[in-house]
């Protein structure tokens, strides 16, 4: 197999969060441990095949979820991912719902985010090298499009498949306050996570197309007639969500794979790239190679 052919096999990743350590139905061909100039991943990055479909999944907390939110190593998961040929990417987050039309098991495929994390490494650019991405539409809306139709055809009855919303993102560990849920919600925010915002930034850097498929355990605290988020509550609810989850993607991915389908983010960096490559350090020049070669050319020490 060629090193083209071996991108364009390997070109879907999902990342499992909480509750969904690994996939079942998931044939292992290989596990992968992959260093990165930004430190080794949150685990070993597991290729298979999904229904006969090549895949490559990662938990993104660790398959023993031994990871905070914030210190998941973002960085190097995406730039991990790509180095494999990775151009399309499902990330599988729990999340809470704002808003009473969301419900306790719903799926949600989000559309925008409200950003409330205050330290994370958000960005590969840096350190000599200035790059701005655009992200007023931070989800790829073809790969959204893919899952929600998906996810619709897979919850034919009893929880609902949402096709947008805006996710909160906050820092995390610990969830929200009541004045918090009540503030998040009076800015239409639809569901809350700890997790997607920094992976879709990177991502768009990385020129992954990047979804999110968002399942609902929990109403975070603000609703007074269920119980105030717990873990063990979120826990639950995925494990009752793993057999869609798995239905969701085993409907989705295939046809991504065999189609790949042109993505606004698979060029983010055309008009993004800032700094002359002539003026970018070195070690900068080497640690961003893998995502500029399309512009600058391959780099030479």
């Amino acid at each position: 197999m060629t090193a083209a052919e071996a991108s364009r096999e390997l070109s879907v990743a999902v990342i499992g969060g909480s509750g969904l350590y690994a996939m079942e139905g998931l044939e292992v061909i290989r596990e992968h441990r992959i260093e990165t100039p930004f430190g080794l991943p949150s685990d070993l990055l597991t290729e298979g095949r999904l229904n006969g479909t090549p895949v490559v999944f990662m938990a993104r907390h660790g398959r023993h979820h031994h990871l905070l939110p914030t210190e998941v190593p973002y960085r190097a998961n995406i730039w991990a991912l790509r180095s494999l040929g990775v151009r399309y990417l499902v990330g599988c987050c729990a999340v809470g719902s704002l808003q009473e039309s969301i419900g306790v098991l719903d799926a949600v495929v989000p559309d925008q985010f409200i950003d409330r994390t205050v330290n994370r490494q958000a960005s590969f650019f840096g350190e000599g090298c200035v790059a701005h991405v655009g992200f007023a539409d931070p989800f790829c809306p073809v790969l959204s499009q893919r899952l929600h139709q998906a996810a619709v055809r897979t919850m034919t009855s009893g929880p609902t498949a949402h096709g947008h919303g805006t996710y909160v993102c906050i820092e995390g560990p610990a969830f929200s306050t009541r004045a918090e849920s009540e503030l998040y919600r009076s800015w239409q925010g639809h569901v809350i996570g700890m997790t997607s915002l920094t992976e879709a930034k990177l991502a768009r850097e990385a020129e992954i197309a990047y979804a999110c498929l968002a399942m609902v355990t929990d109403y975070d605290c603000w609703h007074e007639d269920h119980d105030t988020v717990s873990v063990e509550m979120v826990i639950a609810n995925l494990r009752a969500n793993a057999t869609t989850i798995q239905t969701i993607l085993g409907t989705c991915l295939p046809s991504l794979a065999a189609e790949q389908p042109e993505s606004p983010a698979h060029n983010a960096l055309a008009t993004a790239l800032l700094t002359a490559p002539d003026q970018v350090p070195g070690p900068a020049r080497q640690r961003l190679d893998l995502f500029t070669q399309p512009y600058w050319g391959p780099y030479q020490p």
